[in-house]
Order: C-alpha cells, then sequence, then structure tokens
C-alpha cells in the first residue's frame, strides 16, 4: 500500500517559504481576529510592550497563549501522521488509528470521572491532583497504548499491516471503556468531558504551551537526523535493510517519536481528528517528487491547519465557539476525499 499521491511534477521550490509566509500570515489573523473587538493599533501596542490593561489581558492571557498552544498541537498532530504513514506505508494511519488517542481518552476521562488522590507533603490526609495535570495525564495514557501496541506487534513480526491492525483493535478497545465510564459515572463532569474529548483550544493558557515546547523542540531536532531512516522505511524491510539500515531499530525510534508527539498534543488539546491524516497528504502534494520538503511542510501546514481551524471556530460560533476538532472534522472530509481522487 502506498502512502504517496501519484505526482508527475516535482513542486516548486517557493512552495516552502510561501507556505511559512503563509503560516505567519495565519498566526496574524488569529491574533487581531476574535469574539472580542480589539483595535489593531491596540494590538500592535501590547506587543511592543504598552497598551490598555484590557487589551494587555485579551491578547497576552488568552489569545496569544491559546494561538500558540495550538500551533504546537498541529506541528505534532500533523509530524506523528507523516511518520505513521510512512513507517505503516498505510496512508490512511494517524494517531487514532494507532490507539494513541484512545488510550489519552481513557486516561483523561478516568482522571476526570474519578476524583484522583496524592499524599499531601504537607499533612498526613490526601489532596486531590489539581486539573493542571491533565495534559501529563494524557500524554501518559497515550504512551501507555502506544506501548501496548507496540509489544503486541513485536512479539511475533514487525508487519506494517499488524502494527495498524493492533492499532484498531486496541484503540477500539480503549474507546469503548472511556465511553463506558462516561456514560456510567461521568454525569459531574459531562461538560468539561465533552469538550475534551471534542479537541478544543478554549481556555488554554500559557501552561499548556510550556508544556508541549520541549516536546516540540526535542521532536524537531530529531527529524533531520532520522530523515534517511525515514525515506528507506517506506519500503519493504528486506529493501531497507540492503540499504544498511536496522530496520527493526529505526522502526521502534520512529513510533515511539510519532506516540511521543501524538500523545502529548492530545494531552493538551484533546483528540483533534484530520490533522495527522490529511496534513501530510496535502505536504506531499506540494513537495511533489522533492521528498526532503515534505518535514518541513508538515510543520508548517500542521501549524496553519489548527491556527485557522481554531479561528473559524471562534468566529462562527462567537461566545459559543465551535471546538476545533469539529472544524478539522468538517473541512478534514472533502480535502481528503479530493486528494483520493488523485490517487490512482
Amino acid at each position: 500500500m502506498t502512502t504517496t499521491l501519484d505526482v508527475r511534477k516535482p513542486a516548486p521550490l517557493w512552495f516552502l517559504p510561501a507556505t511559512f509566509l503563509f503560516a505567519l500570515l495565519s498566526l496574524s489573523l488569529a491574533l487581531f481576529l476574535g469574539v472580542a473587538d480589539v483595535a489593531p493599533s491596540d494590538i500592535i501596542a501590547v506587543l511592543t510592550g504598552h497598551g490598555s490593561a484590557e487589551a494587555r489581558s485579551i491578547i497576552m492571557e488568552i489569545r496569544l497563549p491559546r494561538i500558540l498552544t495550538g500551533i504546537l498541537a498541529g506541528v505534532h498532530f500533523a509530524v506523528a501522521g507523516l511518520l505513521l504513514q510512512t513507517i505503516t506505508r498505510n496512508p490512511l494511519a494517524d494517531p487514532s488509528i494507532m490507539g494513541v488517542s484512545q488510550g489519552a481518552t481513557l486516561s483523561v476521562t478516568i482522571f476526570l470521572v474519578f476524583t484522583v488522590y496524592i499524599e499531601d507533603p504537607g499533612s498526613n490526609t490526601l489532596a486531590a491532583i489539581p486539573v493542571e495535570w491533565l495534559p501529563a495525564v494524557g500524554m501518559l495514557g497515550g504512551l501507555v497504548a502506544g506501548g501496548i501496541i507496540y509489544l503486541l506487534a513485536f512479539r511475533r513480526d514487525l508487519g506494517p499491516l499488524r502494527i495498524t491492525l493492533c492499532g484498531i483493535a486496541v484503540g477500539a478497545v480503549l474507546h469503548a471503556l472511556a465511553i463506558g465510564l462516561i456514560a456510567g459515572w461521568g454525569s459531574a463532569r459531562i461538560e468539561v468531558l465533552l469538550e475534551w474529548l471534542s479537541g478544543s483550544l478554549y481556555a488554554r493558557s500559557w501552561e499548556h504551551a510550556v508544556f508541549l515546547l520541549p516536546f516540540t523542540i526535542a521532536g524537531l531536532a530529531v527529524l533531520p537526523l532520522i530523515r534517511r531512516s525515514l525515506e528507506l522505511l517506506r519500503f519493504e524491510a528486506p529493501v531497507a535493510r540492503s540499504f544498511g539500515l536496522s530496520y527493526r531499530r529505526q522502526f521502534s525510534i520512529v513510533l515511539l517519536l510519532s506516540c511521543g508527539l501524538a500523545s502529548s498534543a492530545v494531552g493538551a488539546v484533546g483528540p483533534v481528528v484530520f490533522v495527522g491524516l490529511v496534513v501530510p497528504h496535502l505536504a506531499r502534494f506540494l513537495a511533489g517528487r522533492h521528498f526532503a520538503l515534505v518535514l518541513p511542510l508538515t510543520v508548517a501546514l500542521g501549524a496553519i491547519v489548527v491556527t485557522l481551524s481554531d479561528l473559524v471556530g471562534r468566529l462562527a460560533g462567537q461566545a459559543d465557539e465551535i471546538p476545533i476538532g469539529v472544524v478539522t472534522a468538517i473541512c478534514g472530509v472533502p480535502v481528503l476525499v479530493a486528494f483520493l481522487r488523485k490517487t490512482p
């Protein structure tokens, strides 16, 4: 099964700088547009260290951390989808099909439905774990799910089909458990759970951006080091080994990297669908035969898609904003269908 579109002509090299410029434009639009009416001059004043207290509160405490969290999450989802599609040679692979999103969903559901307690260092009593731990809890669940899939798939074989089938099976079980918990015990936290499950940037703060940033830096730093491995992992194992690739080790490294990126993003913003599925296809379409451009294009397009989707959800819903996961699902389906029509 191929993971690339049948592109006959190489893409012009100017696509890469143009895409990054469009990413900056998207960030600017998200910063200057919103439900609250803030004059552009006030926004510029805030960015230069001045401006009114009200404008500073809206820009520095609401919009900017929300935008940056969305950008980082978009990069995580997009790159994780590209890595998974490459190593499984499955054009429909993304974090949800590998069970990572479902693992994070189950862990967050358990965390929110049942009050989790830890020992209070200052006393002999137990203290409730603060909700600020939610991103870490989601990431832990995603990594555990990825580890389960890894162990199940690698006990006998390294085949991409086995990986995909294990991911679908484990993901289905974890999703069913999460839904069962919500139906049975989740009535008290149902609004928070539904908001998180739909994928949302609502009330995301600097803490969420700071949580994601180290994983983003580490992930992007590793990508240039594994570029050659990614090029070879697109082929069958015997072919990759004939070029001197340590197939099992490199496969494991890429799988671990994709699970880490996806689970951290799901923990911060919830399971935003279609970003990891559609963005890599769009990047390959623009890159043409220049495989070296696929990774940077995926990074830029992931940021663009999430930023614009969140902006659409904010402006369309006004006070009752539309979750970003709903927007990406509605917009992602026709884009995916258009790409599939070009696939032989």
